[in-house]
């Protein structure tokens, strides 16, 4: 387990079968274990800062922002099981003060408030929306020219269909051909033109075809990126090397197998100076969290997630499933890395706007390329907050280092604490009192 709740409040959960919405109060986490390590303890101030530059909060905000968003993504993850098919969806709001959760089913509500919660009964689950919404996409090749984009929005139980001005009849038209029920479709005037961020001038960046792009993420053998910057086979300066898989339109990942020589290390450029973030895993964040992301054009830019499961028409296609956002990107910051914390979670895909005026943004979710191609992300350093699976590393030694609690470690971990050197020998997340003298059973003294 990663930072879980305390065995009442999970005990709590399993037993109510909780299936709404959890403000982040006092009242919401009353009885819950403060973590020994604060979720902002493991960000970068470089992060922080970023977050402090574009959402206008100060850095101790940030901190508690994060602290909040943690607290508000394990709670996601309980009350998504215990909701199975009521589940309406989630988002935190404009503060990430609040992580609502919808339901279908009015009768699970007064179990909510009961531990804080502020639930929101909802007339469609998360399941029928993706299921209107996969009907849109299945017809995508058939869009009018006037609809650049459609998503899901958990928000308002409703999957919204964006239009240019004068062209919701043509929207309309499309919506009923596909077959979604209207009924569950609002249809909003955009200014939107989204496109894909291919000229990259200078900064950390590859070369491909003549054209340039942003590394995404350091993976076994290579990186992941955007799949508009270049197709199966294309071969691939600086890093030398090339693309080994694809796919776009339709979806927008890729990655490419370096050639031997280079080395792939888990970090992030922030472009300012020589720093770097530390990737720690891939726990996808929830709908309001902050995000920011890096690219070789615009550097470090922070916003927050909109909506998931979003649908955008480029010029060469439509693109299904990916995440939207008000992190500003411009042409160049393609298949850079998204980050929630120290959190992979995707490549830049592509937007309407830039950084001086605003706009919609999109990325590609890192987990969705992970699985396709079965690539192993590289992490390191520091506890990793949100993901419940080991931690990944580039050494011999993963997980290792420092002891210290909410971190993952797999078996052969080789640990300091108390001045002493423990091997882990069994693979574990550690808890507060789960030191190595105290826990023989996991740990032995080198």
């Amino acid at each position: 387990m990663n930072r879980k709740f305390t065995a009442a409040a999970l005990a709590a959960l399993t037993a109510g079968g909780l299936t709404t919405a959890i403000a982040l109060t006092p009242s919401a986490t009353a009885g819950q274990s403060a973590p020994a390590v604060a979720v902002a303890d493991v960000a970068s101030p470089e992060v922080l800062s970023a977050m402090s530059r574009d959402l206008k909060i100060s850095t101790e905000q940030a901190k508690q922002r994060l602290n909040r968003e943690y607290k508000a993504t394990k709670t996601e993850q309980a009350l998504r099981g215990t909701l199975g098919g009521t589940f309406g969806g989630a988002w935190l709001d404009a503060g990430a003060n609040t992580l609502t959760v919808a339901v279908t089913d009015a009768s699970k509500a007064d179990q909510v408030r009961g531990l804080g919660a502020v639930p929101k009964v909802v007339s469609r689950s998360q399941a029928q929306l993706d299921a209107a919404k996969a009907k849109l996409d299945d017809n995508s090749r058939a869009v009018p020219k006037s609809v650049p984009g459609w998503y899901v929005d958990v928000n308002t139980n409703a999957v919204v269909v964006l239009t240019k001005a004068g062209g919701q009849g043509a929207a309309t038209a499309w919506a009923k051909a596909s077959g979604i029920d209207t009924a569950a479709v609002r249809f909003e005037t955009t200014a939107e033109e989204p496109r894909p961020f291919i000229d990259v001038i200078g900064g950390n960046a590859y070369s491909f075809g003549g054209s340039r792009c942003s590394i995404g993420f350091s993976v076994e053998g290579g990186f992941v990126t955007a799949g508009h910057c270049g197709s199966a086979g294309t071969a691939t300066t600086n890093p030398s090397g090339s693309v080994a898989g694809s796919s776009f339109p339709g979806n927008d990942y890729g990655w490419v197998r370096v050639a031997a020589g280079n080395t792939m290390r888990p970090l992030v450029n922030r472009y300012s100076g020589n720093t770097t973030v530390s990737v720690a895993g891939s726990t996808e964040a929830a709908v309001g969290a902050s995000v920011c992301r890096s690219g070789s054009t615009t550097g470090w830019r922070c916003g927050t997630i909109q909506q998931k499961n979003s649908s955008v028409t480029y010029p060469q296609g439509t693109v299904t499933g990916l995440t939207r956002t008000s992190a500003c990107a411009e042409p160049g910051d393609s298949g850079g890395s998204w980050l929630a914390g120290n959190q992979a979670q995707g490549v830049t895909s592509g937007g309407s706007g830039n950084c001086s005026q605003g706009g919609t943004f999109y990325f590609q979710p890192v987990n969705e390329i992970l699985q396709v191609y079965s690539l192993r992300l590289l992490t390191q350093g520091g506890p990793d907050p949100t993901t419940s699976n080991p931690t990944t590393t580039t050494s011999g030694n993963p997980g290792g280092g420092t002891w210290a609690a909410y971190t993952n470690y797999a078996v052969g971990a080789v640990v300091t604490y108390g001045g002493s050197s423990y091997r882990a020998i069994q693979g574990h997340t550690s808890l507060p009192g789960w030191e190595p003298p105290n826990v023989p059973s996991l740990w032995a003294r080198q």
